[in-house]
């Protein structure tokens, strides 16, 4: 599915794979980082959880509200035991660092 990400007044548009329960656990673990597609986690209701990256490659965790506004981005390497975002969120994007996305990744972390 593709989604639209605001940033900065801006949107890009990104095809992410929507994440059922099963996903949420596994996210991009042992995924291999060329393969790796974007995935999507929704949340019923506004958290602030954490996340993890054992056995994951280099990736862009973007956390959003409801409507795709980015609240927060941070790039996450392999082997960080709790990564906290800063607010509640109500979807985590979670963009493995590729060529596939590089295009994106570039767009995000320019100031």
């Amino acid at each position: 599915m593709k989604i639209s990400l605001n940033y900065k007044n801006r949107k890009i548009g990104i095809d992410v794979k929507r994440c059922n329960l099963f996903w949420m656990i596994k996210g991009l673990m042992f995924a291999r980082r060329e393969s790796a597609k974007a995935l999507l986690f929704n949340f019923k209701k506004e958290t602030r959880i954490s996340i993890h990256s054992f056995f994951c490659p280099k990736f862009l965790a973007v956390w959003l509200n409801k409507n795709n506004n980015i609240l927060e981005m941070k790039k996450v390497f392999p082997w960080s035991f709790s990564i906290f975002p800063k607010r509640k969120f109500s979807k985590l994007v979670e963009i493995p660092c590729n060529r596939k996305y590089d295009e994106i990744l570039k767009f995000l972390d320019e100031d």
